[in-house]
């Protein structure tokens, strides 16, 4: 290992590989900023640029550049307006946004950096020590334990309502799911509930239904109240507070601590990623809040928006650990560079660190000078690109509408897109102004497909649904899910007669 390591430090220390991170990660930054334009696309855009390299290390570079790179810079635009484009970053909107909109959008973007960068740099080191033994960790996880997982990241959409709220949410996430089943079924290759459309066959795109669910419905809030058009924090001496107070640093840094962990172990385990990640980091801290704390969530709370930006940048990382020892995808993303590691003429695999230790260990350094350059890119650049909020809302609202239709447009390359983006947006718009949470909506989308494709795979497995208590691994994670239902409203039903309480004893005699 430290043969490897040293032959990886005089690699990733060249000159052209130092370019080469910095190149990446300054175009996934960009790119990542742009609603819709997620790191597949760039990725995809970059395979024959990296090809055309020939050196297999400083490509794979780049390319992991790019990829960190938009992640890191994918939390601007759903802080800024709203709107997020990759699906690692709709928790970070959750309290993102709420903080711009209350003049405070310098501290968040701060906030979103200083996380990004301290969850990247944590997945480094640990992907650094821990890879070749992650790696039989990862084999242990099969169909079983992916779907008992679904189910867990389910159960946590309690941390998604408000007061009150947990019927409301638990409706729409019933909906995510069923939007989740058009299109072709995991065990027939069969469309469903396509009503005849050929563009529906490959189901709703993410990006159209993310942008129909936050980005559409924020352009319209702002038509149709012109008083919320002109009190946010949108006037140029509202995004002077850039900096975090001492006491913010002490509130965010174990949450930092816990998510980045957290966030790695869920990326090294094949088909979870980052998405999954930033949602469980959300849930996990808004339940271990103390009640006032907890309130804030949502609202504009800095743990809120701290925890998902770690997590999903720990699991980026994390996702390198089955690829490089396994050569197994753990998303989409990382099924590309899979990809372009064979283009290269590399065997990802166990063997990979022993007989190509240059790409192995380069990779993995990389990641760490990497996360160094986008915090020294991205902090500088923070009172500038908080500017978009001081843009009047005239100018900004038709902004928000043309990067909307373009990412939905851009995601399938079809015109039907644009109308489900429409339709859905409207509706989204409606059951907003009805007080209906939207983010339930959204988990139960994203993991209804792999809720349904891991079930599916389990039942042919094991003949059946003997699955759920044939293996140990997965009884515990199901049991876990039943613990974060139950949970809450014990919690509430423990707390109900403190509250009320003083209430009866303190009142008015009754006679």
């Amino acid at each position: 290992m430290l043969e490897g390591l040293l032959i990886g430090l005089s690699t990733a220390f060249s000159i052209t590989n130092l370019l080469m991170v910095a190149g990446g990660c300054l175009i996934g930054t960009f790119i990542g900023m742009l609603p819709g334009l997620g790191p597949m696309s760039i990725i995809a855009i970059m395979i024959p640029v990296a090809i055309t390299i020939g050196d297999a290390p400083a490509a794979l570079i780049l390319l992991a550049g790019v990829y960190y790179g938009a992640i890191f810079g994918g939390s601007t635009s759903s802080i800024l307006v709203n709107a997020p484009g990759v699906a690692s970053t709709v928790a970070t909107s959750f309290d993102g946004y709420p903080l711009a909109r209350q003049g405070q959008a310098g501290k968040a973007l701060t906030v979103a950096a200083i996380a990004s960068f301290a969850g990247g740099t944590i997945g480094a080191v640990l992907l650094l020590v821990f890879a070749p033994m992650l790696a039989s960790v990862a084999l242990l996880f099969h169909s079983a334990e992916y779907f008992a997982l679904m189910v867990v990241g389910l159960s946590a959409i309690a941390a998604f309502a408000g007061t009150g709220q947990v019927a409301k949410a638990l409706m729409m996430t019933v909906l995510g799911l069923i939007m989740a089943t058009v299109g072709e079924g995991a065990l027939f290759n069969l469309p469903r509930f396509t009503m005849g459309i050929m563009d529906l066959q490959s189901g709703i795109g993410f990006i159209t239904l993310a942008m129909a669910m936050f980005a559409l419905p924020e352009a319209m809030y702002l038509v149709l109240d012109p008083s919320r058009s002109e009190s946010g924090g949108g006037r140029g001496d509202e995004i002077r507070e850039l900096r975090i107070t001492r006491d913010e640093a002490r509130k965010i840094a174990p949450v930092v601590g816990r998510q980045s962990i957290q966030g790695f172990l869920i990326g090294v385990m094949p088909g979870a990623g980052a998405t999954i990640a930033s949602f469980l980091g959300y849930a996990v801290e808004r339940n271990i809040a103390p009640k006032e704390e907890r309130e804030a969530f949502g609202k504009g709370s800095i743990k809120g928006l701290a925890a998902p930006e770690a997590a999903n940048n720990a699991a980026c990382t994390g996702s390198f650990v089955p690829l490089l020892t396994l050569g197994i995808p753990g998303s989409g993303t990382t099924a590309i560079l899979l990809g372009a590691l064979i283009a290269l003429n590399v065997s990802p695999g166990p063997r990979l660190m022993v007989d190509q230790p240059q790409i192995f260990w380069a990779v993995i350094i990389s990641m760490y000078l990497g996360n160094l350059i986008l915090l020294v890119l991205n902090l500088p650049l923070i009172p500038y690109i908080a500017k978009v909020l001081a843009v009047p809302r005239n100018y900004l609202i038709p902004f928000i509408l043309f990067f909307t239709l373009m990412g939905a447009y851009i995601g399938q390359n079809n015109a039907t897109e644009l109308l489900l983006l429409v339709g859905l947006g409207f509706c989204a718009t409606i059951l907003r102004f009805a007080d209906y949470p939207l983010a339930p909506l959204l988990i139960g989308f994203i993991l209804g497909r792999m809720l349904e494709d891991n079930f599916a795979r389990s039942m042919q497995l094991y003949d059946g649904i003997g699955f759920l208590t044939a293996r140990p691994m997965t009884l515990g994670l199901l049991i876990l899910a039943v613990v974060l239902i139950v949970l809450p409203g014990l919690r509430a039903r423990r707390a109900r007669p403190r509250t009320e309480g003083p209430a009866v004893t303190g009142g008015p005699s009754r006679r």
